[in-house]
């Protein structure tokens, strides 16, 4: 059997509660359950270190005057007064490969280690920042088009995911994106999901509300004034026998409260009160067209609950339209295939069809595979590596010799 590479793992997030940071725990996981050697890099409440077997973690403490982008993340200009600590405990652990989530303050930092260090650099695509950018920052930039918003954010984030030698993407269109726009071999990782823990096992009905189900940050990103529109839709024609069920937190809420007739927002959930939420949904809505994977809807579909998405970001990737969920091509025609799919569910055969349908789905998503895969684009940036060695080799050769040549 052969060894496995020693990873330096630089995350964006680990403790927070977003996509990235579930990812990273995932992963950190089956690092420890495989007992491979890892260093794992990450911010923290305070700076220290913490060793359990193979797997080392350290967690750095971001400054006060960190830059507030989300609920739980922060950007810390000044992250880079830890660098000498960070570039020592790399150096110690001797990784053969760096991975990094993303541009933020710990993906720069990790890129830089990797280039002072001379170790191969992976990097993962995890959030679509140009997206994001026009979201929240469109409104500042009155001067330019949502267009050149998201095409100048874009190019940035390219140019710096261009440092790694090996890239890797959630889906198979940003695959094909990053690919054709940096150069660099591209693999797909996608996302897995825990099936044991959701599962529609966890069902338990009081009453025959409908449910319309929505879990994720309440940020304008993520389109949730669409849900405005579905509610209209479905008083238009008649139906008031429906609750959605909003959980998470962020600045759409007071938003979405003052124009939602029919809502009811949870805050943020973890553990068994999130599963049993999942599991009691009849229908998820999905109206984001930023996410570049939808780990959320993939909870959903383990729940046995079918999701309705947009035909733009990763969701639509993950659900099989008319089977296990639903693709709208926009708006209005999310509100509509909301309105269509309530109908259908009316059907005990139909709803118990698309139930079953959603959590076999599920299931084709494992967490153990998706890192595999993982270690596979490693083997590929080392391989990588040996060649461009050995071309350096020669070409120090060549150069050597005709330097004898021209001397004699």
């Amino acid at each position: 059997m052969k060894a496995q590479p020693r990873v330096a793992f630089f995350t964006d997030s680990l403790h927070e509660i977003n996509g990235v940071a579930h990812t990273s725990r995932q992963f950190v996981k089956f690092i420890k359950c495989r007992q491979l050697p890892l260093l794992c890099v990450n911010a923290g409440r305070r700076t220290k270190w913490n060793r359990d077997g193979p797997l080392t973690q350290m967690e750095i403490k971001r400054g006060r005057c960190a830059l507030r982008l989300d609920d739980e993340l922060r950007s810390d200009f000044l992250l880079w007064r830890h660098y000498q600590d960070v570039h020592k405990a790399v150096h110690d652990f001797a990784p053969d490969v760096i991975h990094i989530t993303g541009p933020s303050d710990i993906g720069q930092l990790g890129a830089y280690v990797a280039h002072k260090l001379k170790i191969p650099l992976v990097a993962s695509w995890h959030t679509n920042l140009h997206q994001y950018a026009v979201e929240r920052f469109g409104r500042w930039l009155p001067f330019m088009k949502p267009q050149q918003i998201e095409a100048c954010v874009l190019t940035l984030t390219l140019r710096f995911y261009q440092l790694a030698r090996v890239l890797l993407a959630p889906n198979e269109e940003l695959r094909e994106l990053l690919q054709t726009r940096t150069g660099k071999p591209t693999f797909l990782m996608q996302r897995g999901i825990e099936t044991e823990t959701f599962s529609p096992a966890h069902r338990l009905r009081l009453d025959s509300k409908f449910k319309l189900g929505y879990v994720g940050r309440l940020r304008p990103e993520k389109n949730l004034r669409a849900l405005v529109r579905v509610e209209e839709a479905l008083l238009k024609t008649g139906i008031n026998d429906y609750q959605f069920i909003i959980i998470g937190s962020g600045s759409e809420q007071e938003w979405l409260n003052q124009h939602l007739q029919h809502a009811v927002f949870t805050g943020n959930l973890t553990g068994q009160s999130l599963i049993r939420s999942y599991a009691n949904f009849d229908l998820f809505v999905f109206p984001s067209q930023t996410d570049a994977f939808g780990n959320v809807v993939l909870e959903a579909l383990a729940s046995g609950v079918p999701a309705v998405v947009m035909n733009s970001g990763g969701p639509k990737f993950i659900v099989e339209s008319e089977k296990s969920g639903f693709v709208a091509q926009d708006e209005k025609d999310f509100a509509e295939t909301v309105v269509r799919v309530m109908r259908e569910l009316a059907n005990p055969e139909r709803k118990h069809q698309l139930r079953e349908a959603a959590r076999a789905r599920a299931l084709c998503f494992a967490w153990s595979r998706v890192f595999e895969q993982v270690y596979e684009a490693y083997d590929t940036c080392l391989s990588t590596q040996q060649v461009l060695a050995v071309e350096a080799n020669k070409s120090n050769t060549i150069s050597t010799s005709t330097s004898t040549m021209s001397k004699s």
